[in-house]
């Protein structure tokens, strides 16, 4: 049975927060073969949530969403979204940044949420309506966008 929790770092048991580290180290510095400060700080903050889809002890899926002002000015975040990659196809990550988005907009009412995105997963996030804020940079030697969901209505 797979399951959903949404917690704070001091919320994480060690094994819980050895397996969360285990799957965003696979993925974003193996896979991607990427060596980059993986322990930033940021999963400690206070307002930091913690998305995790676990079955059987394993994490299958992850997101975390971040305050105003941790990541980006004025607004919150949504960072490190990864699905294992035996889980993968399954619309696990659609999921995941649905559940990313609702934790976003119930925590920080009203405000956009922006998010970094790797270029080749633009549409993705397109789909789930975000919108591309910058042309593409280099972020850790990925190709990233700025992209930001519009939750705030125009005067």
């Amino acid at each position: 049975m797979m399951e959903w929790d949404i917690v704070r770092f001091e919320q994480l048991d060690t094994y819980t927060l050895y397996a969360m580290l285990q799957l965003r180290v696979d993925v974003f510095v193996v896979e991607q073969n990427c060596p980059y400060p993986e322990l930033d700080d940021k999963d400690l903050h206070p307002q930091t949530r913690h998305i995790l889809l676990k079955k059987a002890g394993k994490i299958l899926a992850y997101a975390r969403v971040l305050a105003p002002d941790v990541s980006f000015a004025g607004s919150p975040g949504i960072g490190r979204v990864c699905v294992a990659q035996t889980a993968r196809r399954l619309g696990l990550g659609e999921v995941l940044v649905q559940k990313a988005i609702a934790t976003a907009k119930e925590g920080w009412p009203g405000l956009d949420i922006h998010i970094s995105a790797q270029c080749y997963l633009q549409r993705f996030y397109e789909s789930l309506g975000f919108a591309a804020a910058s042309e593409a940079y280099l972020e850790d030697d990925i190709p990233h966008l700025k992209m930001i969901l519009a939750i705030t209505q125009p005067a």
